[in-house]
């Protein structure tokens, strides 16, 4: 499966659904008594403080693909300098309430399990599992010519090592707009120094899915396995534009599953949907769990 290069712009405006609670109880109670698994996007990692591609106020950005990563090593140098500043603003990113829910709804039964798009590894924090992270994770990186996985801790103090004062000197001019992948918005470098895998000497790259690569087959079955092991998918924060979260709806609907959809904005697979809610993640699942949780609190 491949992620296809778009060209990122603001979706859009909509006008959310003016009652949230009525909206949330309609999906509350089509969750209810069946194993749900979630796929979710950008949108559920806003409120954390993480910037997404598609919202109507966001900037329009390019993001990395591997063909610019592959590029050359002054552009390879050049992604990591920026990302050396960028990354510590996704690490500091704490779940939001929309994490919390999804992490209740699987700790009660009713979420089987979460497919993430995202890369922020906001699901682990917040305790779900399992979660498939179907574009990787920002917190390791992987040696492009042996394989080898390093923390992306790990690579952080070995390039202070090498660039002693250099995340100072640059957060120190202000404040640095951050991309959704870790990416800053950094004009000037200086003399930024990357280092190479200390296993081989090759190429580093964070263990990440960039848009024109090839998301790893195992990955890709073990999200279909879940969707196939549950009754209904239900789709929070994406826009379903690329097609690697798109054809896990299209597959759910096609094999007679509900399609539930939360997210401020259209998607690609509103037709497919039997509810979509055009609101907050983080204010409509925490009702549905409550709805859910609760009630079944109640049964005990």
């Amino acid at each position: 499966m491949r992620t296809r290069t778009t060209a990122w712009t603001p979706a859009p405006a909509t006008v959310a659904d003016p009652d949230p609670q009525a909206r949330a109880a309609e999906l509350a109670a089509l969750m209810r008594d069946r194993r749900v698994v979630a796929l979710t996007g950008a949108g559920l990692s806003t409120p954390s403080g993480i910037p997404d591609y598609r919202s109507p106020d966001s900037p329009a950005r390019a993001p990395m693909t591997i063909d610019a990563f592959l590029s050359s090593p002054d552009s390879r140098r050049r992604y990591w300098a920026r990302n050396h500043i960028g990354w510590r603003h996704i690490d500091a990113a704490a779940p939001n309430a929309a994490h919390r829910a999804l992490r209740r709804l699987q700790e009660c039964g009713t979420v089987s399990g979460v497919i993430t798009q995202n890369v922020d590894m906001l699901h682990m924090k917040a305790g779900s599992a399992p979660v498939v992270d179907l574009h990787g994770s920002y917190g390791r990186v992987r040696c492009l010519d042996c394989g080898a996985l390093m923390s992306r801790h790990g690579l952080a103090e070995a390039l202070e090592a090498a660039n002693p004062g250099y995340a100072q000197s640059m957060t120190s001019r202000g404040a640095i707009e951050v991309a959704p992948d870790a990416d800053a918005a950094l004009e000037d470098i200086g003399d930024f120094q990357m280092i190479d895998c200390p296993a081989c000497g090759g190429t580093l790259k964070p263990d990440i899915v960039y848009f024109g690569e090839t998301v790893p087959r195992p990955v890709v079955r073990a999200a279909f396995d879940l969707v196939d092991a549950a009754d209904a998918l239900l789709v929070a924060g994406s826009s379903l534009t690329v097609m690697s979260g798109l054809r896990f709806a299209r597959h759910a609907a096609a094999t007679g599953k509900q399609v539930a959809i939360v997210n401020r904005g259209a998607t690609r697979a509103d037709a497919l949907a039997t509810i979509k809610i055009d609101h907050r993640c983080e204010v409509i699942l925490p009702a549905v769990a409550d709805a859910i949780v609760g009630r079944r609190s109640s049964l005990l």
